[in-house]
């Protein structure tokens, strides 16, 4: 697995261990996709087994299904379905498979997918078992990953789950097959924490209502609502649905009020929402409620996120949990978009570095909004958000939008505008996703190989050693290196004039510690330093030299260093795009172990993973072991309970945002940025 020499003029290399826990589950079983609507209805057309069989067919020919693990499924228990759901709805279910085709065919077609009535629900004579087999899947899933027989993995399931409440079939949902899954994972494994994420187009309301009183799980959701006019049409949708009783915090409503929104919204939210709040609420298991509709081309979503965003979705969440993350399949009804979104998704859980962000500019003004009524209605429940700059913005009249759709958007007949708007923006073919699929590596990445490099026999020799992993990261040879040097400056330096010259484009050079940035920082960009320093440096070298001064707040200011690197570097690292990523610290950074492990692993999502961690000798053994684990793909460990970032830490954070949005609009959370512009 690992090249032990690097060259012939190596004085020492050393064999890094992985971390224990590892492998991708995928599960999977034929027989779900055997229920299919027996009668004409329009509504309910786009809900068909290939939704399933196209996924898989996309894994195998890129060979991602074969390098996964395949555990058998079981059908659930009745005690895994009460889990959520009550007994009479239960019974009500049973019933289905010795009902005729006139009883099971409703009266009325209209809304027939997604009304909340159990009887006007799509029933089909093999549901149940469809439905058991979805949810047995799931647990399958989170068994494994509980036990650490695997790191991670995803269960494609059919019929989907996350409208499902607790007496009530809803939108193609049967069972709610996340919310058994948290329950059942709290139940049996004596858990603490659990993230839900969804990013499913619609709104989960059956997980929504499951947990709103439920401090132990935080439900996050974005979904389109357009005012409350997009299915289901509820005002239990909206960002003031917090939770309820010990609940109240722990329910986030992210409402997408137009279409279009596109991978810069989606990374966005993340920044600016869900990971600050995910870091502080320490989950235990992230559960993705992973609907692909809310990608580009989808007749239900009509979104412009390409495939690979859902890539670096899933790489920045696995940072939690200690990498404990089960990805569920929901909605998603264009077949190519659904495939390929997977495939990217499965691809990351895998391991393999995702693909350079394409099209990041800033967030639309309608996302913006939403992002800052979230933070501004959630800043009394969560330390990270105390420092929300601004009030709600004027919630507009119930139903009428605040950006009018163009003739034909939001009435889910105006796919083809859809797919023409997205090939203006990507120059892509004619049906929106050529530009994303073009990018998608087409085989698997070569196996990856990591460097320590120990002491040299001198200045000369030691840079040898650093050109050499360079040179062959940028050959791809290695996916990323460590290198271990007796003067981190000298060694930046070098590896920076190296890399710019020679090898790529741009660099973002993430530095810790007071001293001198070792390098000229010019106007051309062609490197980006991100400086962590506890004094203020004496000047600043160029608009492309990012100093944050953080005042340390008792222990190692965890809260302080996560708040500026979510907030600040993570998006102007994806802002930016560097074709290398060079991390660089000394023995007296202040920076815990715990929290370079999750910089490094965060950082991973850049460059396609091409990142070269330079380390001052004496830098401590447990610091050395952690970023080695984060190269070779580890889980970080976790760096909580936090608490608020100190106000002196927040504000220079605030300051530093306020000083560059305009030139990086993914530094972006509320109102229009003077002199900028982040309209799609």
């Amino acid at each position: 697995m690992y090249d032990r020499h690097l060259n012939k003029a190596s004085t020492r290399c050393y064999l890094l261990p992985r971390a224990m826990a590892s492998g991708t589950a995928l599960v999977y079983d034929e027989e779900m996709t055997r229920y299919k609507l027996l009668w004409v209805d329009p509504a309910c057309k786009v809900e068909v087994p290939e939704r399933l069989t196209a996924c898989v067919a996309a894994l195998q020919e890129q060979g991602l299904a074969q390098r996964c693990v395949a555990p058998p499924v079981r059908p659930a228990t009745e005690e895994d379905i009460l889990l959520a759901h009550s007994e009479q709805y239960l019974e009500a279910v049973k019933r289905t498979p010795l009902m005729t085709l006139e009883e099971l065919c409703p009266t009325q077609h209209t809304e027939v997918c997604h009304v909340t009535k159990p009887a006007l629900a799509v029933w089909l004579q093999n549901i149940y078992h469809c439905a058991k087999l979805a949810i047995g899947a799931t647990l399958q899933l989170v068994d494994r990953v509980m036990t650490g027989q695997v790191r991670n993995g995803m269960a494609l399931v059919r019929p989907p789950g996350h409208h499902s409440q607790r007496s009530a079939a809803n939108g193609f949902c049967v069972f709610n097959n996340v919310a058994i899954a948290a329950l059942y994972a709290k139940k049996r494994f004596n858990i603490k924490r659990v993230l839900i994420v969804d990013w499913d187009v619609h709104h989960g309301q059956g997980l929504q209502y499951c947990f709103e009183e439920d401090p132990s799980v935080l439900y996050f959701s974005w979904h389109r609502y357009e005012h409350q006019s997009f299915w289901p049409n509820l005002r239990d949708s909206d960002y003031h649905s917090v939770g309820k009783g010990p609940g109240a915090g722990f329910n986030i409503n992210l409402p997408w009020n137009q279409v279009g929104m596109d991978n810069s919204d989606y990374l966005s939210a993340f920044f600016h929402v869900l990971l600050p709040v995910a870091y502080e609420f320490n989950p235990e298991l992230v559960l993705v409620s992973a609907g692909f509709d809310s990608g580009i081309g989808d007749p239900e979503g009509l979104m412009r996120a390409t495939p690979d965003v859902f890539a670096h979705l899933t790489h920045l969440l696995t940072s939690l949990a200690g990498g404990k993350l089960c990805a569920v399949l929901e909605g998603g009804y264009n077949l190519t978009c659904l495939a390929q979104s997977v495939c990217q998704t499965v691809q990351t859980l895998l391991g393999d570095p995702a693909p350079r962000p394409s099209g990041l500019s800033g967030p639309c003004e309608s996302a913006l909004e939403s992002i800052q009524c979230v933070r501004a209605v959630h800043r009394q429940y969560w330390g990270c958000l105390k420092h929300t700059e601004r009030d709600l913005v004027s919630s507009p009249p119930l139903l009428l939008p605040l950006h009018p759709p163009a003739a034909g958007e939001g009435d889910g007949s105006s796919l083809g505008e859809t797919q023409h708007r997205a090939q203006q923006q990507e120059g892509g073919g004619g049906d929106g996703l050529s530009p994303c699929l073009a990018r998608l590596p087409p085989d698997r990445t070569q196996d990856r190989r990591r460097w320590r490099t120990g002491e040299g026999g001198g200045v000369l020799q030691a840079l040898g050693h650093v050109r050499a992993l360079l040179d062959k990261i940028c050959r791809k040879e290695v996916q990323n290196g460590l290198a271990v040097v007796a003067d981190v400056s000298v060694a930046v330096a070098y590896a920076l004039q190296r890399a710019v010259t020679s090898l790529t484009n741009r660099v973002l050079l993430v530095f810790l510690g007071d001293g001198e940035v070792p390098v000229e920082v010019t106007e051309e960009g062609k490197v980006l330093v991100f400086q962590i320093c506890s004094k203020e440096p004496r000047d600043r070298k160029s608009k492309y030299h990012i100093p944050v001064c953080l005042r340390k707040q008792g222990g190692d200011g965890a809260a302080g260093f996560l708040h500026a690197v979510l907030s600040l570097l993570l998006p102007l690292g994806y802002g930016y795009d560097p074709g290398l990523v060079l991390t660089a610290v000394g023995t007296e950074s202040g920076v815990g172990q715990a929290l370079w492990a999750q910089l490094t692993s965060l950082l991973q999502g850049l460059a396609q993973g091409h990142t070269l961690a330079l380390m001052q000798q004496g830098c401590g053994e447990g610091t050395l072991r952690a970023t080695a684990c984060s190269l070779l793909g580890g889980p970080a460990p976790a760096v909580g309970p936090l608490g608020a970032p100190a106000p002196e830490n927040v504000r220079e954070v605030e300051r530093q945002r306020e000083r560059l949005q305009g030139q990086w609009g993914l530094l972006r959370t509320a109102g229009p940025a003077e002199g900028s512009s982040a309209a799609h």
